[in-house]
């Protein structure tokens, strides 16, 4: 009788197992697998990584990078002043056991180093590269333009939309939302975050703009969860958006680091300026022959004269 109580409670147990792992949903990541539900709470393990992450707040950059680079290839993906764009886009990071970047990336034997939010700040070098601490990004600009439409929207509505979406959907601190400026068709929205601002537990404002270009550009992290911003009983559409990074310390860039439009632009001016110098000493020299020649026939007149 024990024995078979004991194997009534063991196939009870199993299967309370299996309905709360079934059950066990991960809203905010669904870039996950093996997930477990423990007590209120659906823990699961972030794909590429195997690193646990809770899904009822937002996962780190650097583990849904790693977790979408799993099986993918990478992709590629103006610029306010001292400001800087992600002009790698997509790769495989070394992530942190925190879930935060390394401060180090590399691939192959090419390494650079890249601030919080994973964005390469430096050229890249060999494997004897250095980089000794993770640069803070203290500001993100997230730029984007919406669909067309008959008039434009209203400015205070705006604001108090993606206000209260980016505190209630990517669970940032309202503290942490600087600007928000509308200019008919463009939005632009400040994340500010310095390292003494942010406190424990305070969801990264990196975290938050990588959800939310996910999001804009229709491939959301949340399960089955699209975005939707309403104003004014209007659900509002985008068609591009660009995110801009502000560290607390300068990148350390060098000029082959430049576009090939940047450089030729470059070398455009300066062609111009040596065109422009050398026209004027041509031009000054004339003059000088033509003055010269001026003052020798002065001088044969005098001399006539004299005669």
């Amino acid at each position: 009788m024990q024995l078979l109580r004991g194997a009534a409670l063991l196939l009870l147990l199993c299967a309370t197992a299996c309905w709360a792992q079934e059950d066990c949903v991960c809203t905010k990541n669904k870039r996950v697998t093996n997930c477990v539900k423990m007590g209120d709470t659906c823990q699961c393990e972030s794909i590429g990584s195997g690193v646990t992450v809770e899904c009822d707040t937002l996962t780190s950059k650097c583990l849904l990078m790693k977790a979408e680079m799993t099986g993918t290839k990478a992709g590629r993906r103006e610029k306010p002043k001292e400001a800087f764009e992600d002009t790698d886009g997509l790769y495989d990071p070394d992530c942190e056991n925190n879930g935060m970047f390394k401060a180090r990336q590399c691939n192959g034997t090419s390494c650079w180093c890249v601030n919080t939010a994973g964005v390469r700040r430096t050229d890249k070098h060999d494997t004897n590269l250095k980089c000794n601490e993770l640069v803070r990004t203290r500001l993100i600009i997230i730029k984007m333009k919406h669909g067309e439409r008959e008039a434009p929207l209203s400015t205070g509505s705006l604001k108090k939309a993606f206000v209260e979406t980016i505190t209630s959907r990517y669970m940032l601190d309202g503290r942490y939302i600087g600007d928000i400026v509308y200019e008919n068709p463009y939005i632009t929205i400040d994340l500010k975050q310095n390292s003494s601002d942010k406190s424990p537990g305070d969801v990264d404002i990196a975290n938050v703009a990588y959800y939310f270009e996910k999001d804009v550009k229709g491939d959301s992290l949340f399960h089955n969860d699209r975005l939707n911003i309403s104003i004014d009983n209007e659900m509002l559409r985008f068609e591009k958006i660009v995110v801009y990074y502000l560290d607390e310390v300068a990148p350390e860039f060098s000029m082959k680091s430049l576009t090939p439009g940047v450089i030729a632009v470059i070398v455009v001016v300066i062609l111009a300026i040596v065109a422009g110098i050398v026209v004027l000493v041509c031009t000054r020299r004339r003059k000088g022959k033509y003055v010269k020649a001026e003052v020798k026939e002065m001088n044969e007149m005098h001399r006539g004269l004299n005669a």
